[in-house]
């Protein structure tokens, strides 16, 4: 099949997806023929310049502005994207922000309230938006972009990991809820993700390194990019993946060969 086409007809919701890892699911969903709902938070400008750089390569998409943990403003989207695109068929949940890097014992209860809103409790109140949608149409698809550090728990990372963790139980939860209704529903984890967020959290966890000081030491000489991972998304809500449901996919190469951090 004709990449161009393979989506042909669907509408994908992207949150945080006018940087990093997002806006490559966005262009990757795109360019198979998706219409794609571009969501930021703050960055307006970003996110104008993935929808052009969609459109410019033939493609349907429109930013909308809605931060992630915001019950009301989530719904008001979802609402705003059904008028606009159509119903959503593919929900991927990939905004987030990191944690401070300090320990339980450091660590504020708010900073876990925090995490936990923007890293569970806001998808769910998406997800729980977007189902009605999803549920008719034959398939929807749900894909979680988690991380490594849920199932590694590194020292300092106890809020964001907790928050990851928590949200891909929902989610495995949610493809045996909804398979009767044609939904699949999955987690996609990557480890160490070369974006302006991945730079940052590997410098604080190592102490100042670079992604050129580390990558010797992950598989195949570099660290996961954004495509890898967008790619795997792709997979995941195309016809070729129709009989997989609730299944966690890590995109890490198999994790890397030295103990510094692996995250997103």
């Amino acid at each position: 099949m004709d990449d161009r086409s393979a989506l042909e007809g669907r509408v994908a919701l992207v949150t945080g997806s006018s940087r990093g890892v997002g806006r490559a699911i966005a262009c990757t969903l795109a360019a198979r023929g998706a219409t794609v709902a571009v969501n930021y938070r703050r960055e307006e400008t970003a996110a104008a310049e993935v929808v052009a750089e969609i459109t410019g390569n033939g493609g349907v998409a429109r930013a909308y502005q809605a931060a992630v943990d915001d019950e009301a403003a989530v719904t008001a989207m979802v609402s705003a994207v059904r008028e606009d695109l159509g119903p959503l068929s593919i929900v991927v949940s990939n905004a987030g922000t990191a944690s401070r890097g300090r320990t339980v014992a450091q660590t504020p209860i708010s900073e876990f309230q925090s995490l936990m809103q923007v890293h569970a409790l806001g998808p769910i109140a998406l997800l729980q938006a977007a189902l009605p949608d999803l549920r008719v149409g034959g398939r929807g698809d749900v894909v979680m972009i988690s991380s490594t550090i849920a199932a590694s728990m590194p020292a300092g990372a106890a809020p964001y990991a907790m928050a990851k963790a928590a949200m891909e139980t929902c989610i495995m939860t949610l493809a045996r809820e909804e398979r009767s209704h044609g939904i699949r529903a999955n987690v996609v984890a990557p480890g160490l993700v070369e974006t302006d967020m991945g730079r940052r959290l590997l410098s604080a966890s190592t102490g100042g390194a670079s992604v050129d000081d580390v990558k010797a030491h992950y598989p195949f000489g570099r660290v996961c990019q954004p495509d890898d991972v967008a790619r795997t998304v792709a997979y995941l809500v195309s016809d070729e993946a129709a009989y997989i449901t609730g299944q966690k996919i890590s995109v890490d190469g198999g994790g890397p060969e030295s103990s510094m951090l692996a995250s997103r």
